[in-house]
């Protein structure tokens, strides 16, 4: 069987530029199948598996959220938390143009688009997260230092179990 290479994205540029250690794990990706797929074929829990979800505020800036795979986003508390009237998740085809990766591949890292950054607070207790890469198919497993050392995201609490 030929190994399959890794994509080199703009997400793999900065980790590299930045000197982040960080692992690669590619899977099989599934339409639709979110992070419990990812989680599945990494074998590893769905709440280190961080979800990158590009969103917009009620006047249509975006910014990123980055939330537990096993966890879903509060957008009213989203939007109390960062002083906007409301918050929003961004059509696929925006959310694209805005972070330069198609939905289901996108990074926080590397994005077409400088967008503020939200990260569920409790992501940063974790010993490790997988993070997507720039790819569909594509997690780079990394510490929640390098997160905040490389985007400097604001820590929120606006996680939903489920």
């Amino acid at each position: 069987m030929a190994k399959v290479k890794t994509p080199v994205t703009a997400a793999v540029r900065v980790l590299r530029d930045a000197k982040v250690t960080y692992e690669e794990h590619l899977y099989n990706y599934e339409e639709k199948g979110g992070t419990a797929v990812s989680a599945r074929e990494l074998g590893v829990d769905e709440h280190a598996v961080i979800k990158t979800l590009i969103m917009e505020d009620e006047s249509k800036a975006p910014l990123v959220v980055l939330m537990h795979g096993d966890y879903q986003v509060s957008t009213k508390e989203l939007a109390r938390a960062i002083g906007v009237k409301s918050v929003a998740p961004c059509a696929p085809e925006i959310a694209n143009r805005h972070s330069g990766y198609m939905v289901g591949g996108t990074s926080p890292f590397g994005t077409r688009k400088r967008m503020p950054v939200y990260v569920e607070e409790s992501i940063l207790a974790l010993p490790k997260i997988y993070i997507n890469g720039g790819h569909r198919g594509f997690l780079v497993a990394i510490s929640p230092a390098e997160l905040v050392r490389v985007l400097n995201p604001v820590p929120v609490q606006v996680g939903i179990e489920g």
